[in-house]
């Protein structure tokens, strides 16, 4: 695995663990910190957005796709990915809807359909909600109506998961599997792994099925050859 390091040095006493918890309206409960913060106000501001479209923007594992589900669920809009937009008519995709979530936005999109989709939705007074890695700015727009648009649009990044957050996942994650786990098995993970949910969930899974198939507890020597082994893989 990528050791990332993380100043300041994080003691297995002291975990980080200023979080906000906020239900997800039937998805997992999605964690508040510093690296989100700013996206989740906007989600908890619609619909008084001052422009009709908000663009999420980060990389892989951020959570935006789980705050647009968020939104999706309140709003009552619809979701498509931004690849399959081809070939789409607006007014059906719509349909009475005053909204829509386009997932991976900046990863293949049919400029025209989402060009007619922004201004339907403007008529209505409803909204657009977009994620991508990169900010708007940066996608290969050769419309340009449609750039102007996205020029105007409400651009949010969403940052890597920093400590907080980072260990406030691996305590459910655990904590879903019925694992009580020490703080120093926390503090030891955090400096040595990717920064994204995958990468937890696929740790916490790893962990739990090797102390099953050896029926032993989680202890800090089951997570350093767990993680060893897979760094030197």
């Amino acid at each position: 695995m990528t050791e990332i390091p993380v100043p300041p040095h994080i003691s297995p006493r002291q975990l980080p663990l200023a979080l906000e918890l906020r239900p997800a309206l039937g998805r997992d409960d999605f964690m508040v910190a510093d690296c989100n913060r700013e996206a989740v106000a906007w989600i908890d501001r619609w619909p008084d957005w001052p422009v009709p479209a908000l663009c999420l923007y980060g990389p892989a594992g951020s959570g935006k796709s789980h705050l647009a589900e968020v939104w999706r669920a309140r709003s009552g809009a619809h979701s498509i990915a931004g690849g399959a937009l081809a070939g789409q008519e607006p007014d059906i995709l719509l349909g009475d809807g005053l909204g829509l979530v386009i997932e991976d936005a900046d990863q293949g999109l049919d400029e025209t359909v989402c060009f007619h989709l922004y201004n339907m939705l403007k008529e209505r007074g409803g909204h657009l909600l977009m994620t991508a890695q990169q900010p708007p700015a940066r996608w290969s727009l050769h419309l340009p109506d449609l750039r102007s648009r996205m020029g105007a649009a409400l651009v949010c990044e969403i940052l890597p998961p920093d400590d907080d957050l980072m260990a406030g996942l691996l305590l459910k994650l655990f904590a879903d599997r019925q694992i009580a786990p020490s703080p120093s098995i926390i503090a030891y993970i955090l400096p040595r792994i990717e920064r994204s949910f995958a990468a937890l969930t696929d740790l916490v899974g790893a962990i739990d099925r090797r102390a099953l198939a050896e029926k032993r507890p989680v202890t800090l020597p089951l997570v350093r050859a767990i993680m060893d082994g897979d760094a030197q893989d």
